[in-house]
């Protein structure tokens, strides 16, 4: 194992015991998604439920959050993205804009890594910074620490580092925040599936 995987490594053994049990909340799930009885997967449905609106409900933009918001602290959790040509990743601040379309940055509350077109990474900095990736990730890591105004990204079976937005200050809670994107005539039809943390030896 090369000196840089062994660090690597560490590292992501040191951030998984933050790990927290993520559920997503039906509440704020766009009419077009399809959440698990359990609320560990979602996907995009071919039509638009019928669903009542709520303030916290996103309208337009196929998005969900966690349950659970966090305003201090360390938290930790995967999510497997095999099959997937399209997603968005992250964390978002509960006072998000949940009507109408969305801009992903840090400026509008919102701290993610997207992947389209099946190859093209990216995270949604104020100025859009494209990953290039050696391997596509299977499983992504998303890691927040509270005081510090971080967050970060891995390549969980790689054990890899994606990125990591830093130097910001959180004064609000921190959702989860995901969204599974258009099916794409079925190309992008499998789910985001919050996965249990394997803790490594």
């Amino acid at each position: 194992m090369s000196e840089m995987k062994r660090l690597f490594d560490d590292e992501l053994k040191r951030i998984q015991q933050y790990a927290v049990d993520v559920i997503l909340d039906p509440d704020t799930a766009s009419p077009w998604l399809i959440l698990s009885k359990n609320g560990k997967e979602v996907r995009t449905g071919e039509k638009k439920l019928k669903l009542p609106d709520n303030p916290k409900r996103f309208d337009s933009a196929v998005n969900v959050l966690g349950k659970k918001g966090f305003s201090s602290g360390r938290f930790y959790y995967e999510v497997t993205v095999t099959g997937k040509t399209e997603w968005n990743l992250g964390v978002a601040r509960e006072s998000i804009n949940r009507k109408g379309t969305v801009t992903l940055s840090p400026d509008n509350g919102r701290w993610a890594v997207i992947l389209r077109d099946g190859s093209k990474y990216i995270a949604c900095a104020p100025t859009r910074v494209h990953l290039y990736l050696r391997e596509k990730p299977q499983k992504v890591g998303v890691f927040v620490d509270y005081e510090e105004g971080q967050v970060s990204f891995y390549d969980v079976e790689a054990r890899s580092h994606i990125y990591s937005f830093t130097g910001y200050t959180f004064t609000e809670k921190l959702y989860p925040y995901f969204s599974p994107l258009l099916n794409d005539g079925g190309k992008n039809s499998t789910p985001l599936i919050i996965s249990p943390v394997n803790h490594t030896d």
